[in-house]
Protein backbone atom coordinates (compact mmCIF):
# COMPACT_ATOMS: atom_id res chain seq x y z
CA UNK A 1 0.00 0.00 0.00
CA UNK A 2 2.82 2.41 0.78
CA UNK A 3 4.24 1.82 -2.69
CA UNK A 4 0.83 2.52 -4.18
CA UNK A 5 0.58 5.85 -2.40
CA UNK A 6 4.17 6.71 -3.45
CA UNK A 7 3.23 6.06 -7.07
CA UNK A 8 0.11 8.20 -6.82
CA UNK A 9 1.98 11.04 -5.17
CA UNK A 10 4.84 10.99 -7.63
CA UNK A 11 2.46 10.95 -10.61
CA UNK A 12 2.12 14.65 -9.84
CA UNK A 13 5.72 15.22 -8.76
CA UNK A 14 5.09 15.03 -5.00
CA UNK A 15 6.89 13.17 -2.26
CA UNK A 16 4.67 11.03 0.01
CA UNK A 17 3.37 13.30 2.75
CA UNK A 18 4.48 16.38 0.85
CA UNK A 19 2.51 19.61 0.69
CA UNK A 20 1.29 21.69 -2.20
CA UNK A 21 2.75 25.15 -2.13
CA UNK A 22 0.89 28.09 -3.63
CA UNK A 23 2.62 27.48 -6.94
CA UNK A 24 2.14 23.71 -6.82
CA UNK A 25 -1.60 23.49 -6.28
CA UNK A 26 -2.92 20.75 -8.56
CA UNK A 27 -4.81 21.33 -11.76
CA UNK A 28 -8.25 19.76 -11.99
CA UNK A 29 -6.97 16.95 -14.19
CA UNK A 30 -3.74 16.17 -12.35
CA UNK A 31 -3.17 12.90 -10.50
CA UNK A 32 -2.06 13.08 -6.89
CA UNK A 33 -2.26 11.25 -3.61
CA UNK A 34 -5.61 12.72 -2.60
CA UNK A 35 -4.18 14.89 0.15
CA UNK A 36 -4.26 18.65 -0.31
CA UNK A 37 -2.08 20.11 2.42
CA UNK A 38 -2.20 23.82 3.14
CA UNK A 39 0.35 24.55 5.84
CA UNK A 40 -0.96 28.09 6.26
CA UNK A 41 -3.98 26.81 8.20
CA UNK A 42 -4.97 23.20 8.65
CA UNK A 43 -2.33 20.49 8.60
CA UNK A 44 -4.04 18.21 6.06
CA UNK A 45 -7.09 18.72 3.86
CA UNK A 46 -7.53 15.54 1.83
CA UNK A 47 -9.39 15.82 -1.43
CA UNK A 48 -10.80 13.14 -3.75
CA UNK A 49 -8.31 11.16 -5.80
CA UNK A 50 -8.66 11.67 -9.57
CA UNK A 51 -9.23 8.36 -11.34
CA UNK A 52 -8.63 9.39 -14.94
CA UNK A 53 -5.70 10.57 -17.04
CA UNK A 54 -2.21 9.46 -16.02
CA UNK A 55 -3.52 7.42 -13.10
CA UNK A 56 -4.88 4.83 -15.51
CA UNK A 57 -1.32 4.10 -16.62
CA UNK A 58 -0.48 3.16 -13.04
CA UNK A 59 -3.38 0.79 -12.41
CA UNK A 60 -1.50 -2.39 -13.36
CA UNK A 61 1.23 -1.46 -10.86
CA UNK A 62 -1.24 -0.45 -8.17
CA UNK A 63 -3.13 -3.71 -8.51
CA UNK A 64 -0.08 -5.54 -7.20
CA UNK A 65 -0.04 -3.24 -4.14
CA UNK A 66 -3.63 -3.89 -3.07
CA UNK A 67 -4.05 -5.07 0.52
CA UNK A 68 -6.94 -7.45 1.14
CA UNK A 69 -8.38 -7.21 4.65
CA UNK A 70 -10.17 -10.09 6.34
CA UNK A 71 -12.69 -7.66 7.85
CA UNK A 72 -14.79 -4.93 6.30
CA UNK A 73 -13.96 -1.32 7.14
CA UNK A 74 -11.26 -1.80 9.83
CA UNK A 75 -11.11 1.12 12.27
CA UNK A 76 -8.04 0.36 14.36
CA UNK A 77 -5.85 2.81 12.43
CA UNK A 78 -8.33 5.69 12.61
CA UNK A 79 -8.00 8.69 14.91
CA UNK A 80 -9.98 8.61 18.14
CA UNK A 81 -10.88 11.24 20.73
CA UNK A 82 -13.46 12.04 23.39
CA UNK A 83 -15.72 14.75 21.98
CA UNK A 84 -18.02 17.05 23.96
CA UNK A 85 -20.93 18.37 21.85
CA UNK A 86 -21.93 22.02 21.73
CA UNK A 87 -24.99 21.28 23.90
CA UNK A 88 -22.80 20.26 26.83
CA UNK A 89 -20.44 23.19 26.25
CA UNK A 90 -23.42 25.55 26.37
CA UNK A 91 -24.42 24.32 29.81
CA UNK A 92 -20.85 24.05 31.10
CA UNK A 93 -19.44 27.45 30.23
CA UNK A 94 -21.68 29.39 27.81
CA UNK A 95 -24.97 29.50 29.72
CA UNK A 96 -24.78 33.30 29.60
CA UNK A 97 -26.00 33.13 25.99
CA UNK A 98 -29.45 32.07 27.21
CA UNK A 99 -29.46 33.31 30.82
CA UNK A 100 -32.83 34.73 31.83
CA UNK A 101 -34.22 34.25 28.31
CA UNK A 102 -37.27 32.73 26.71
CA UNK A 103 -35.77 30.10 24.44
CA UNK A 104 -37.11 28.39 21.34
CA UNK A 105 -35.16 25.25 20.43
CA UNK A 106 -34.95 23.58 17.01
CA UNK A 107 -34.35 19.98 17.99
CA UNK A 108 -35.08 16.31 17.45
CA UNK A 109 -33.86 12.93 18.67
CA UNK A 110 -30.23 13.79 17.78
CA UNK A 111 -30.20 16.80 20.14
CA UNK A 112 -28.59 14.96 23.03
CA UNK A 113 -25.47 15.21 25.16
CA UNK A 114 -22.81 12.54 25.61
CA UNK A 115 -25.03 10.85 28.23
CA UNK A 116 -28.03 10.73 25.87
CA UNK A 117 -29.90 13.49 27.73
CA UNK A 118 -32.05 15.56 25.38
CA UNK A 119 -31.82 19.32 25.02
CA UNK A 120 -35.53 19.60 25.86
CA UNK A 121 -35.04 17.81 29.18
CA UNK A 122 -31.83 19.68 29.98
CA UNK A 123 -33.23 23.15 29.32
CA UNK A 124 -36.39 22.42 31.28
CA UNK A 125 -35.05 20.47 34.29
CA UNK A 126 -31.22 20.70 34.52
CA UNK A 127 -30.07 22.68 37.58
CA UNK A 128 -27.70 24.82 35.49
CA UNK A 129 -30.53 25.96 33.22
CA UNK A 130 -32.90 26.50 36.15
CA UNK A 131 -30.33 28.52 38.10
CA UNK A 132 -29.73 30.66 35.01
CA UNK A 133 -33.44 31.41 34.72
CA UNK A 134 -33.85 29.76 31.31
CA UNK A 135 -37.42 29.33 30.10
CA UNK A 136 -38.10 26.76 27.40
CA UNK A 137 -40.88 28.57 25.53
CA UNK A 138 -41.15 26.73 22.19
CA UNK A 139 -39.90 23.60 20.46
CA UNK A 140 -39.50 23.44 16.67
CA UNK A 141 -39.24 20.03 14.98
CA UNK A 142 -37.67 19.54 11.52
CA UNK A 143 -38.36 16.91 8.88
CA UNK A 144 -39.04 13.49 10.45
CA UNK A 145 -40.45 15.10 13.60
CA UNK A 146 -39.19 15.58 17.14
CA UNK A 147 -38.43 11.86 17.53
CA UNK A 148 -37.09 11.32 14.00
CA UNK A 149 -39.55 8.53 13.22
CA UNK A 150 -41.82 10.21 10.66
CA UNK A 151 -41.13 9.80 6.95
CA UNK A 152 -44.00 11.85 5.53
CA UNK A 153 -45.02 15.45 4.87
CA UNK A 154 -47.49 17.70 6.73
CA UNK A 155 -46.37 16.89 10.25
CA UNK A 156 -48.72 18.45 12.83
CA UNK A 157 -48.10 20.75 15.79
CA UNK A 158 -48.86 19.40 19.26
CA UNK A 159 -48.06 19.91 22.94
CA UNK A 160 -45.18 17.94 24.43
CA UNK A 161 -46.82 15.88 27.18
CA UNK A 162 -43.69 15.87 29.34
CA UNK A 163 -42.92 19.60 29.42
CA UNK A 164 -46.24 21.12 28.37
CA UNK A 165 -44.37 23.15 25.73
CA UNK A 166 -45.87 23.36 22.26
CA UNK A 167 -43.96 21.63 19.45
CA UNK A 168 -44.22 23.46 16.13
CA UNK A 169 -43.57 21.43 12.99
CA UNK A 170 -41.10 22.93 10.51
CA UNK A 171 -42.05 20.33 7.90
CA UNK A 172 -45.26 20.75 5.95
CA UNK A 173 -45.19 20.22 2.19
CA UNK A 174 -41.51 21.10 2.56
CA UNK A 175 -39.20 22.55 5.21
CA UNK A 176 -40.40 25.88 6.59
CA UNK A 177 -39.13 28.65 8.86
CA UNK A 178 -40.33 29.03 12.47
CA UNK A 179 -43.64 30.95 12.50
CA UNK A 180 -43.19 34.71 12.83
CA UNK A 181 -45.89 34.87 15.52
CA UNK A 182 -43.89 32.50 17.72
CA UNK A 183 -40.45 33.98 17.05
CA UNK A 184 -41.68 37.42 18.16
CA UNK A 185 -42.36 36.01 21.62
CA UNK A 186 -38.87 34.54 22.04
CA UNK A 187 -35.64 36.10 23.24
CA UNK A 188 -33.34 33.66 21.47
CA UNK A 189 -33.44 30.66 19.11
CA UNK A 190 -31.19 27.68 19.87
CA UNK A 191 -30.48 25.27 17.01
CA UNK A 192 -29.18 21.75 17.75
CA UNK A 193 -29.49 19.18 14.95
CA UNK A 194 -27.13 16.53 13.61
CA UNK A 195 -25.93 16.89 10.01
CA UNK A 196 -24.78 13.95 7.85
CA UNK A 197 -22.09 15.71 5.81
CA UNK A 198 -24.08 15.80 2.56
CA UNK A 199 -25.39 18.84 0.68
CA UNK A 200 -28.92 17.43 0.40
CA UNK A 201 -29.67 17.32 4.14
CA UNK A 202 -32.80 19.38 4.91
CA UNK A 203 -31.78 20.16 8.51
CA UNK A 204 -29.27 22.62 7.06
CA UNK A 205 -32.14 24.32 5.24
CA UNK A 206 -34.05 24.50 8.53
CA UNK A 207 -31.03 26.23 10.06
CA UNK A 208 -30.72 28.77 7.22
CA UNK A 209 -34.46 29.56 7.37
CA UNK A 210 -34.25 29.99 11.16
CA UNK A 211 -31.26 32.32 10.77
CA UNK A 212 -33.24 34.43 8.30
CA UNK A 213 -36.19 34.52 10.69
CA UNK A 214 -33.98 35.49 13.63
CA UNK A 215 -32.36 38.28 11.62
CA UNK A 216 -35.72 39.57 10.43
CA UNK A 217 -37.04 39.84 13.99
CA UNK A 218 -33.82 41.05 15.60
CA UNK A 219 -33.40 37.88 17.69
CA UNK A 220 -30.06 36.17 18.34
CA UNK A 221 -29.59 32.59 17.23
CA UNK A 222 -27.25 30.10 18.91
CA UNK A 223 -26.05 27.06 16.93
CA UNK A 224 -24.75 24.18 19.04
CA UNK A 225 -22.15 22.36 16.99
CA UNK A 226 -21.93 18.62 16.37
CA UNK A 227 -19.49 16.42 14.42
CA UNK A 228 -19.61 15.97 10.69
CA UNK A 229 -20.05 12.17 10.85
CA UNK A 230 -17.99 11.71 7.64
CA UNK A 231 -15.06 13.72 9.05
CA UNK A 232 -14.15 17.28 8.11
CA UNK A 233 -11.29 16.14 5.87
CA UNK A 234 -13.04 15.31 2.63
CA UNK A 235 -14.87 17.54 0.15
CA UNK A 236 -15.88 15.92 -3.13
CA UNK A 237 -18.50 15.49 -5.78
CA UNK A 238 -20.43 17.68 -8.17
CA UNK A 239 -21.11 21.26 -7.16
CA UNK A 240 -24.78 22.20 -7.12
CA UNK A 241 -25.54 24.16 -10.29
CA UNK A 242 -26.28 27.77 -9.33
CA UNK A 243 -29.34 27.71 -11.60
CA UNK A 244 -30.86 25.05 -9.34
CA UNK A 245 -29.90 26.54 -5.97
CA UNK A 246 -32.44 28.38 -3.83
CA UNK A 247 -31.62 29.36 -0.25
CA UNK A 248 -34.79 31.42 0.22
CA UNK A 249 -37.88 30.30 2.09
CA UNK A 250 -40.94 29.38 0.04
CA UNK A 251 -42.55 32.13 -2.01
CA UNK A 252 -45.44 32.07 -4.51
CA UNK A 253 -44.19 30.45 -7.71
CA UNK A 254 -40.80 29.60 -6.20
CA UNK A 255 -40.83 26.58 -3.89
CA UNK A 256 -38.25 26.28 -1.12
CA UNK A 257 -35.41 23.83 -1.66
CA UNK A 258 -33.99 23.05 1.76
CA UNK A 259 -31.92 20.25 0.18
CA UNK A 260 -30.54 22.43 -2.65
CA UNK A 261 -29.56 25.69 -1.00
CA UNK A 262 -26.29 26.85 -2.49
CA UNK A 263 -23.47 25.75 -4.83
CA UNK A 264 -21.27 23.45 -2.77
CA UNK A 265 -19.91 19.92 -3.24
CA UNK A 266 -22.16 16.93 -2.62
CA UNK A 267 -19.91 16.01 0.32
CA UNK A 268 -18.98 19.34 1.87
CA UNK A 269 -16.65 18.53 4.80
CA UNK A 270 -18.10 21.13 7.22
CA UNK A 271 -19.79 20.92 10.60
CA UNK A 272 -23.22 22.42 11.19
CA UNK A 273 -21.65 25.35 13.07
CA UNK A 274 -19.20 26.02 10.26
CA UNK A 275 -22.04 25.97 7.74
CA UNK A 276 -23.95 28.48 9.88
CA UNK A 277 -20.99 30.85 9.77
CA UNK A 278 -20.49 30.23 6.05
CA UNK A 279 -24.13 30.84 5.11
CA UNK A 280 -24.60 33.81 7.41
CA UNK A 281 -21.79 35.60 5.56
CA UNK A 282 -22.11 34.18 2.03
CA UNK A 283 -25.88 34.67 1.83
CA UNK A 284 -25.69 38.05 3.61
CA UNK A 285 -28.23 36.89 6.21
CA UNK A 286 -26.83 39.15 8.89
CA UNK A 287 -28.11 37.14 11.85
CA UNK A 288 -26.78 37.79 15.35
CA UNK A 289 -25.19 34.35 15.27
CA UNK A 290 -23.20 32.62 17.99
CA UNK A 291 -21.79 29.13 17.37
CA UNK A 292 -20.96 27.08 20.46
CA UNK A 293 -18.17 24.77 19.29
CA UNK A 294 -17.46 21.23 20.39
CA UNK A 295 -14.54 20.30 22.56
CA UNK A 296 -12.14 17.60 21.41
CA UNK A 297 -13.24 17.28 17.79
CA UNK A 298 -10.73 17.42 14.95
CA UNK A 299 -11.23 17.15 11.21
CA UNK A 300 -9.92 13.59 10.95
CA UNK A 301 -12.54 12.09 13.29
CA UNK A 302 -15.27 9.80 12.01
CA UNK A 303 -18.39 9.82 14.17
CA UNK A 304 -17.85 6.34 15.60
CA UNK A 305 -14.44 7.48 16.92
CA UNK A 306 -15.81 10.43 18.93
CA UNK A 307 -17.23 8.51 21.90
CA UNK A 308 -20.64 10.08 21.26
CA UNK A 309 -23.74 7.88 20.98
CA UNK A 310 -25.03 7.25 17.46
CA UNK A 311 -28.69 8.19 17.03
CA UNK A 312 -30.35 7.74 13.64
CA UNK A 313 -30.62 11.29 12.21
CA UNK A 314 -33.49 10.10 10.02
CA UNK A 315 -35.38 6.80 9.67
CA UNK A 316 -33.27 5.72 6.66
CA UNK A 317 -29.82 6.68 7.97
CA UNK A 318 -29.57 3.69 10.26
CA UNK A 319 -25.78 3.64 10.63
CA UNK A 320 -22.59 5.48 9.79
CA UNK A 321 -22.20 3.26 6.72
CA UNK A 322 -25.63 4.37 5.48
CA UNK A 323 -24.59 7.99 6.07
CA UNK A 324 -21.37 7.52 4.09
CA UNK A 325 -23.08 5.86 1.12
CA UNK A 326 -26.18 8.09 1.23
CA UNK A 327 -24.72 10.73 -1.14
CA UNK A 328 -23.94 8.03 -3.71
CA UNK A 329 -27.59 6.97 -4.03
CA UNK A 330 -29.74 9.88 -2.82
CA UNK A 331 -30.27 11.21 -6.36
CA UNK A 332 -31.80 7.86 -7.36
CA UNK A 333 -34.75 8.63 -5.09
CA UNK A 334 -35.94 10.45 -8.23
CA UNK A 335 -36.05 7.27 -10.31
CA UNK A 336 -37.55 3.80 -10.28
CA UNK A 337 -34.48 2.36 -8.54
CA UNK A 338 -34.91 1.21 -4.94
CA UNK A 339 -32.18 2.51 -2.63
CA UNK A 340 -33.04 -0.02 0.08
CA UNK A 341 -35.76 1.85 1.94
CA UNK A 342 -37.83 -0.64 3.91
CA UNK A 343 -34.80 -2.88 4.56
CA UNK A 344 -32.19 -3.06 7.31
CA UNK A 345 -29.55 -1.29 5.20
CA UNK A 346 -30.97 1.73 3.33
CA UNK A 347 -28.52 3.43 0.96
CA UNK A 348 -26.17 0.45 1.31
CA UNK A 349 -27.96 -1.44 -1.47
CA UNK A 350 -29.90 -0.73 -4.63
CA UNK A 351 -32.02 -2.75 -7.00
CA UNK A 352 -35.21 -3.17 -9.01
CA UNK A 353 -37.14 -6.04 -10.62
CA UNK A 354 -35.95 -4.82 -14.02
CA UNK A 355 -32.28 -4.36 -13.05
CA UNK A 356 -29.78 -6.59 -14.88
CA UNK A 357 -27.64 -7.30 -11.84
CA UNK A 358 -24.93 -9.37 -13.52
CA UNK A 359 -24.42 -6.87 -16.32
CA UNK A 360 -24.23 -3.96 -13.88
CA UNK A 361 -21.76 -5.84 -11.68
CA UNK A 362 -19.59 -6.64 -14.69
CA UNK A 363 -19.52 -2.98 -15.71
CA UNK A 364 -18.71 -1.78 -12.18
CA UNK A 365 -15.93 -4.35 -11.95
CA UNK A 366 -14.20 -2.60 -14.85
CA UNK A 367 -14.07 0.69 -12.94
CA UNK A 368 -11.34 1.79 -10.48
CA UNK A 369 -13.80 2.29 -7.60
CA UNK A 370 -11.96 2.29 -4.28
CA UNK A 371 -13.09 1.48 -0.76
CA UNK A 372 -16.25 -0.45 -1.56
CA UNK A 373 -17.15 -3.95 -2.71
CA UNK A 374 -20.23 -4.74 -4.84
CA UNK A 375 -22.10 -8.02 -4.28
CA UNK A 376 -25.19 -9.47 -5.91
CA UNK A 377 -28.12 -10.07 -3.58
CA UNK A 378 -31.91 -10.20 -3.37
CA UNK A 379 -33.80 -8.05 -0.89
CA UNK A 380 -37.45 -7.52 0.00
CA UNK A 381 -38.55 -4.05 1.18
CA UNK A 382 -41.15 -4.01 3.95
CA UNK A 383 -43.52 -1.02 3.80
CA UNK A 384 -40.94 1.17 2.05
CA UNK A 385 -41.72 4.86 2.50
CA UNK A 386 -40.81 5.52 -1.15
CA UNK A 387 -43.42 2.98 -2.30
CA UNK A 388 -40.90 1.00 -4.32
CA UNK A 389 -41.38 -2.77 -4.63
CA UNK A 390 -42.80 -3.44 -1.17
CA UNK A 391 -43.10 -7.17 -0.45
CA UNK A 392 -41.33 -8.13 -3.68
CA UNK A 393 -38.11 -10.11 -4.04
CA UNK A 394 -35.90 -7.49 -5.63
CA UNK A 395 -32.70 -8.34 -7.55
CA UNK A 396 -30.08 -5.97 -6.23
CA UNK A 397 -26.51 -5.08 -5.38
CA UNK A 398 -25.12 -4.64 -1.88
CA UNK A 399 -22.32 -2.12 -1.35
CA UNK A 400 -19.93 -3.08 1.45
CA UNK A 401 -17.37 -0.59 2.68
CA UNK A 402 -13.90 -2.08 2.82
CA UNK A 403 -11.84 1.08 3.52
CA UNK A 404 -13.89 4.13 4.46
CA UNK A 405 -11.07 6.63 3.92
CA UNK A 406 -10.97 5.59 0.25
CA UNK A 407 -14.71 5.87 -0.41
CA UNK A 408 -15.79 8.69 -2.74
CA UNK A 409 -19.60 8.53 -2.73
CA UNK A 410 -20.18 10.84 -5.69
CA UNK A 411 -17.82 8.74 -7.81
CA UNK A 412 -19.78 5.64 -6.82
CA UNK A 413 -23.06 7.32 -7.74
CA UNK A 414 -21.70 8.46 -11.11
CA UNK A 415 -20.52 4.95 -11.93
CA UNK A 416 -23.84 3.42 -10.89
CA UNK A 417 -25.78 5.79 -13.16
CA UNK A 418 -23.35 5.10 -16.01
CA UNK A 419 -23.81 1.34 -15.60
CA UNK A 420 -27.60 1.52 -15.30
CA UNK A 421 -27.82 3.80 -18.35
CA UNK A 422 -25.92 1.21 -20.37
CA UNK A 423 -28.14 -1.66 -19.26
CA UNK A 424 -31.65 -0.42 -18.38
CA UNK A 425 -32.05 3.31 -19.07
CA UNK A 426 -35.67 3.06 -20.24
CA UNK A 427 -36.64 1.19 -17.08
CA UNK A 428 -34.76 3.58 -14.76
CA UNK A 429 -37.08 6.51 -15.70
CA UNK A 430 -35.27 9.40 -14.06
CA UNK A 431 -37.15 12.47 -12.87
CA UNK A 432 -34.44 14.77 -14.18
CA UNK A 433 -35.17 17.81 -11.99
CA UNK A 434 -35.34 15.77 -8.81
CA UNK A 435 -32.16 13.91 -9.73
CA UNK A 436 -30.27 17.10 -10.62
CA UNK A 437 -31.29 18.93 -7.44
CA UNK A 438 -29.65 16.15 -5.44
CA UNK A 439 -26.73 15.09 -7.62
CA UNK A 440 -26.07 18.71 -8.50
CA UNK A 441 -25.11 18.98 -12.17
CA UNK A 442 -27.48 18.35 -15.11
CA UNK A 443 -24.64 18.22 -17.63
CA UNK A 444 -22.84 15.45 -15.74
CA UNK A 445 -26.10 13.47 -15.64
CA UNK A 446 -26.57 13.88 -19.38
CA UNK A 447 -22.96 12.95 -20.09
CA UNK A 448 -23.19 9.79 -17.96
CA UNK A 449 -26.33 8.74 -19.80
CA UNK A 450 -24.49 9.30 -23.09
CA UNK A 451 -21.87 6.84 -21.84
CA UNK A 452 -18.99 9.22 -21.08
CA UNK A 453 -16.35 8.11 -18.57
CA UNK A 454 -17.68 8.69 -15.00
CA UNK A 455 -14.25 9.30 -13.50
CA UNK A 456 -13.27 11.87 -16.10
CA UNK A 457 -16.51 13.72 -15.40
CA UNK A 458 -16.05 13.69 -11.62
CA UNK A 459 -12.39 14.70 -11.94
CA UNK A 460 -13.43 17.80 -13.89
CA UNK A 461 -15.21 18.99 -10.74
CA UNK A 462 -12.01 19.10 -8.70
CA UNK A 463 -11.14 22.69 -9.54
CA UNK A 464 -14.54 23.88 -8.30
CA UNK A 465 -14.25 21.71 -5.19
CA UNK A 466 -10.81 23.15 -4.42
CA UNK A 467 -12.17 26.67 -4.85
CA UNK A 468 -15.07 25.94 -2.49
CA UNK A 469 -12.71 24.47 0.09
CA UNK A 470 -10.53 27.56 -0.07
CA UNK A 471 -13.56 29.80 0.50
CA UNK A 472 -14.93 27.63 3.30
CA UNK A 473 -11.62 27.50 5.17
CA UNK A 474 -12.24 30.99 6.54
CA UNK A 475 -15.09 29.52 8.61
CA UNK A 476 -13.29 26.45 9.99
CA UNK A 477 -13.54 26.11 13.77
CA UNK A 478 -11.35 23.01 14.09
CA UNK A 479 -8.03 21.70 12.87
Amino acid sequence: MAIGYWLLANASGLRPGGAFTKSQQPRANSCFSGYYQDTSFHPVLPMPVPQSGRLLLLLPLLAACTVTHKEFDPTYELARAKVVPGLSVLLQDSIGLIRGKRVGVIANQTSIDERRRSIVDLLSTDSRARTAGVTLAAIFAPEHGIRGTEDRTDLPDYVDPKTGVRIYSLYRATTTAPPDSVVRQLDVIVFDLQDVGTRTWTYVGAMVYAMRSAARHGKPIVVLDRPNPLTGFYSEGPMLDSALANADTAMPGRPARAYALHPMPLRHGLTMGEMALYYNQTLSIGAALHVVPMKGWSRDLWFDRTGLPWVKPSPAIVSLHSALLYPSLVAFESSRLSVGRGTDAPFQRFGAPWMKVREVLDLLAQRPIRGVKFEAETFSPVSPTDGKYGGQQVPGIRMRITQRNQVQPSRIGANVLWALAKTSLDSLRIDTLGFDLRFGDPEIRRALIRGEDPDVLIDRELASVFAFRDRARAYFLYR
